[in-house]
């Protein structure tokens, strides 16, 4: 059977979206880019141009800061979406005063019934230090509770570290 959602999990700048870009490249299928980050500052736009340049030319875009499911309700079986990343999405509810439940709820939903292969990048951030104040502990809660989620829905999942896949359920 093959795989229909990809997760691949890593901290920040760990290699994971690049590792993800690999996997769509290889699948021969169309590819299309989900993207979720919000540009608010040059920092942002920057590390979204180095984004573009590194994926190259032979994607379709979509930018969907917080409403994923119409472009995932709208792929086809002979395409695979690159949903970069989970991390912003939930940055984005969480800015937007989001149903946290209800959000991630119908983002599992949707990614269950698309038709496309996806694969989707988030950051694992529960590997540090306790966050000092409240809103960052919520973050980080809300984030391993999301990656839990995604992990669940998954037929692959894969944390890379340093460059490196590591299988954790699944296979390459």
């Amino acid at each position: 059977m093959p795989t229909k959602v990809t997760f691949i999990l890593g901290g920040a700048a760990s290699g994971k979206s690049a590792y993800a870009e690999e996997i769509c490249l290889n699948s021969g299928k169309d590819r299309v880019y989900l993207a979720t980050s919000q540009v608010f500052d040059e920092e942002m736009r920057a590390k979204v141009d180095r984004h573009l340049h590194q994926r190259g030319a032979g994607w379709t875009t979509h930018e969907a800061p917080r409403d994923l499911a119409p472009v995932l309700d709208s792929l086809r079986a002979d395409q695979i979406c690159l949903l970069d990343c989970a991390t912003m999405w939930l940055s984005n509810q969480m800015l937007a005063e989001a149903d946290l439940i209800a959000e991630q709820a119908a983002l599992m939903a949707a990614l269950q019934r698309c038709a496309a292969e996806v694969v989707v990048v988030s950051n694992e951030v529960g590997h540090g230090i306790v966050p000092d104040n409240a809103l960052a502990r919520q973050f980080r809660e809300a984030q391993g509770r999301l990656n839990i989620a995604l992990a669940g829905v998954a037929d692959r999942a894969v944390l890379v570290t340093a460059g490196l896949p590591q299988v954790l359920k699944g296979t390459l």
